[in-house]
């Protein structure tokens, strides 16, 4: 599955109905973030079961004062709809894919 831009109309349908999430909060003048975006392009292709979306922090402010977004990037995983990683700044391609595999253990 492509990466998929979420919003504040189609935030709670998406999420609701994945097992797994991992999120991208951004912005557009962001050096790191533009930086991560092919990391995380390439996570969402490897991984076409989880919902990889990211929020435009500058668009999507409501979505943003939700999850108390201070820095950008931030990354945010939920599995089964519990928030289990919450962390500013760009991950390598490794460490996104252990966060993938933990997501993935029961």
């Amino acid at each position: 599955m492509p990466i998929v831009d979420l919003n504040d109309a189609n935030f709670d349908e998406m999420t609701e109905t994945h097992e797994l999430v991992v999120l991208d909060f951004w912005a557009p003048w962001c050096g790191p973030c533009r930086a991560f975006a092919p990391i995380f392009e390439a996570a969402a292709a490897r991984h076409p079961d989880i919902l990889i979306g990211r929020i435009d922090t500058e668009s999507e402010t409501t979505l943003a004062k939700q999850f108390e977004i201070f820095s950008v990037p931030m990354i945010i995983a939920a599995k089964a709809g519990t928030m289990v990683y919450a962390r500013p700044g760009a991950l390598s391609d490794e460490k996104l894919e252990v966060l993938v595999a933990e997501l993935r253990k029961t």
